[in-house]
């Protein structure tokens, strides 16, 4: 591994590693990387304050996060990303399943934190590093504009995945918390789904105790979630469920029937999802999805 870092008076440090460069907003060991085996990509530009790297070894892909650097996007401390980082851990280990990426390892470095995880060969949706709005919605090579031209069973497939996995999420005693298209991986060759990011998730009860500034995107926030001291809870997840199912097979936040393509019955389903009356939603995801199932059949 080459390791190869350099700064000037008013520039970001430039780090090279293997067949990556990227930048940060100051110097960085990341020797610890050696270990590992050879980077072949990275995803650097987050706030969240985490770096990703793909990393292969004798064949073998990983996906390794880190938090304890500064990328250029982090207004953060890096202390903070490491503690979240550090508590997010055990998510991945008490809501393991098929439709999650798994976790094989973590560890703390000289001066950050690290999460290895299995490769999957998916494409992010809300991939704005390659393709930030609008083009994310209409260059041909947007993961979110190719996944959106798929055939509507595809579609309909997938979200089946994502409310298999929250309907499960819920009986474990947790909600979702900043799930949005940008935690779902899309496998265009196999045609298979996966949710990538569940760092935020919360053991119910919950309440927003952030207010506006709640984790999580528009497009897929409930109202509550902007609201300081609300209950995030099964009706909220109903919600993000609802916004998501828009987002895959609808106008994303115009909840439109001119905008919908999968039919009367799961429109009418969805639009009740994303009540903005929390008692006028289903009580619970898995409620959400039997009503979606029979919606289906009907």
């Amino acid at each position: 591994m080459k390791f190869i870092s350099s700064k000037s008076e008013s520039s970001p440090v430039t780090v090279s590693l293997d067949d990556v460069t990227f930048q940060l907003q100051e110097s960085h060991d990341f020797e610890w990387l050696r270990s590992l085996g050879h980077v072949f990509c990275v995803f650097d530009e987050q706030d969240s304050g985490n770096i990703c790297f793909g990393i292969e070894n004798n064949g073998q892909k990983r996906f390794v996060k880190y938090a304890g650097s500064r990328p250029i996007d982090f207004s953060g401390a890096p202390q903070d990303a490491v503690a979240r980082l550090q508590k997010a851990i055990p998510l991945y280990n008490h809501l393991r399943h098929s439709n999650l990426i798994t976790l094989v390892d973590y560890f703390q470095t000289g001066h950050g934190y690290a999460a290895v995880f299995k490769w999957f060969e998916g494409e992010c949706l809300h991939s704005h590093w390659s393709f930030p709005p609008p083009a994310k919605y209409t260059h041909p090579e947007s993961p979110y504009y190719r996944y959106k031209n798929l055939p509507i069973e595809k579609r309909l497939e997938s979200l089946d995945v994502i409310l298999s996995f929250h309907s499960f999420v819920e009986s474990k005693g947790y909600v979702a918390v900043d799930f949005y298209d940008g935690s779902i991986l899309y496998d265009f060759s196999n045609g298979i789904t996966k949710i990538c990011d569940i760092d935020f998730y919360r053991k119910a009860p919950t309440i927003n105790d952030m207010g506006e500034k709640f984790w999580g995107s528009s497009r897929s926030k409930s109202p509550e979630e902007f609201n300081l001291g609300s209950p995030i809870d099964a009706r909220t997840n109903v919600f993000t469920m609802g916004a998501i199912a828009f987002g895959i097979l609808g106008g994303e936040m115009d909840h439109s029937f001119s905008k919908w393509e999968a039919g009367k019955q799961l429109y009418d389903v969805a639009l009740h999802a994303v009540s903005k009356k929390r008692e006028l939603r289903f009580e619970s995801v898995n409620a959400f999805k039997k009503a979606w199932n029979q919606a289906k059949v009907d």
